[in-house]
């Protein structure tokens, strides 16, 4: 037989194609050529699977070889397709037996020796072979992030030999066994680690039960950042599909996935000097950027006006979306960006502005210019704003005495109201459309005047509307309530005192 066919999988954003590798050998002079619109390091392939073949003592055909990666119009990248095409190559010459290939999808990087490396993205080619029904045969180095998906067999190998010795029964794979770890966040980073703040505790559990975004504006050393990185600590635990889909974007970056981190929440911190492209995505082969990596996550900008402006308008779309599209001339590419913004900022650019020892020497253009680096729009999207005073040492010695709520305590309350919420639209507050606002966040006549009157004196949109009632209807289910109370509501407008009129 001449002709060989080998199923493997190309990266397309966060999903894997399929890709029949067809191999014909024909009579002819010596020649080995490869078509289906492959980029430089899959050209190079040939290379390096004629040196993996002959070093592994099999024959490399002294024929016409030509090798196409359907379908032809899908642009195939990276070192991935060496085995199935030293696979193909070795079926179409007879060297090994053809029965067993159309069960397999085959993936790896072939060393001169034939060893098998790891390739990046080996999760959604797991998650694509679990639904075809195939069985995947992968580098030994990919194996325990494949084996994350449950139902799909995985089968490590280290060499083309070990390949060859299973597809012929002379020494069949062992299947990966998936071992995760399971956890929400480190241990390490408690609540009870931050003395006194408690408002600022009790804004980051409303946040935290909702998703909501949340500003925090306080001079250096109050606990900003401390506060932020605990909120994942407070968070639920993922689901088995959030796990897999925040699995599957970081398989595909530049870092790859660490098994240990399965079904902890992402916390991404970019540096203020980060581009645009770095947080929502880029490339001419698109690739994931912090938005994406922060997906079911938190995504905590520190120093947020020193950010960039244009840099800042590139989250605007995102957050209400939660998913980023990168076009370009060739290509498109779609990453799920649902992140839970958390950002944090001084008051002026010393960061002591209105500090009682006066050490604030800022003049109010300063500050205005300071401040107003943050546009209208960007701050009408994040749902509360909250101040992060500095405490006298007095009332921090006071705290030290008294032990903080653990955030394991704060995290029985945030799952109970998450689950309220669930079970009322299938979704958490956050995400809650403007219909099934109508049906949840109702407001006796009272309380819609309250509403009416701040939407007046404060100069809020429709959008920050919609965000109070939604804050509300998260706050009466922290408290067990059916519906929402002037308190609850209350609450939620004291989150909004920073908006465009005051000058931010």
């Amino acid at each position: 037989m001449s002709l060989a066919h080998v199923f493997s999988r190309a990266q397309e954003g966060v999903t894997a194609t399929e890709v029949n590798v067809e191999v014909h050998i024909a009579n002819g002079l010596p020649a080995l050529s490869i078509v289906g619109l492959p980029e430089t390091a899959v050209k190079e392939s040939k290379d390096r699977v004629r040196a993996a073949l002959i070093n592994s003592q099999f024959e490399f055909p002294g024929r016409r070889v030509t090798i196409n990666l359907a379908p032809a119009d899908l642009p195939k990248e990276g070192g991935r397709f060496d085995l199935p095409v030293a696979m193909g190559i070795l079926a179409a010459s007879t060297q090994i037996p053809t029965d067993a290939l159309d069960q397999f999808e085959f993936v790896g990087e072939l060393a001169l020796s034939g060893e098998l490396r790891p390739i990046r993205g080996i999760l959604p080619m797991s998650l694509a072979c679990k639904k075809s029904g195939r069985k995947l045969i992968c580098p030994a180095q990919n194996a325990a992030e494949a084996a994350l998906v449950s139902g799909t067999a995985v089968y490590p190998a280290r060499h083309l030999l070990d390949v060859c010795a299973h597809l012929t029964g002379i020494k069949p794979l062992e299947r990966s066994i998936p071992t995760p770890t399971k956890g929400n966040a480190d241990t390490r980073a408690d609540m009870a680690d931050v003395n006194g703040q408690h408002h600022v505790k009790r804004s980051l559990e409303i946040a935290a039960a909702g998703g909501h975004s949340l500003l925090m504006v306080g001079p250096p050393g109050t606990g900003k950042t401390m506060l932020s990185s605990r909120l994942p600590g407070i968070l639920p635990d993922m689901t088995e599909d959030e796990a897999l889909e925040s699995a599957a974007i970081a398989s595909i970056s530049d870092h790859g996935l660490h098994a240990e981190r399965w079904k902890i929440r992402p916390f991404r911190a970019p540096h203020h000097t980060a581009s645009g492209v770095a947080l929502v995505g880029g490339g001419s082969y698109p690739r994931p950027g912090e938005i994406s990596l922060a997906h079911n996550g938190v995504m905590f900008l520190d120093e947020l006006p020193e950010f960039d402006r244009k840099v800042l308008e590139v989250l605007r779309e995102p957050m209400e979306s939660g998913r980023i599209i990168i076009s370009r001339a060739a290509r498109q590419a779609e990453f799920p960006a649902k992140f839970q913004l958390v950002a944090a900022m001084n008051p002026c650019p010393c960061g002591y502005l209105g500090d009682q020892q006066g050490k604030c020497h800022c003049s109010a253009e300063q500050v205005q210019r300071y401040r107003h680096k943050i546009s209208g729009p960007l701050m009408d999207r994040i749902d509360m704003h909250i101040e992060v005073p500095a405490l006298p040492v007095s009332e921090l010695r006071k705290q030290q005495l008294t032990p903080a709520e653990n955030s394991q305590h704060i995290r029985k309350r945030v799952v109970q109201a998450r689950n309220r919420q669930l079970q009322r639209h299938g979704r958490i507050n956050a995400q809650l459309e403007n219909t099934e606002i109508n049906l949840s966040c109702q407001l006796i006549q009272p309380d819609q005047e309250l509403l009416e009157n701040a939407m007046s004196r404060f100069g809020l949109s429709m959008r920050a509307y919609n965000k109070i009632l939604k804050l509300s209807r998260t706050i009466a289910d922290l408290d067990g309530k059916k519906n929402i109370e002037t308190r609850h509501l209350s609450e939620a407008l004291s989150y909004r005192q920073l908006d465009r009129n005051q000058n931010l």
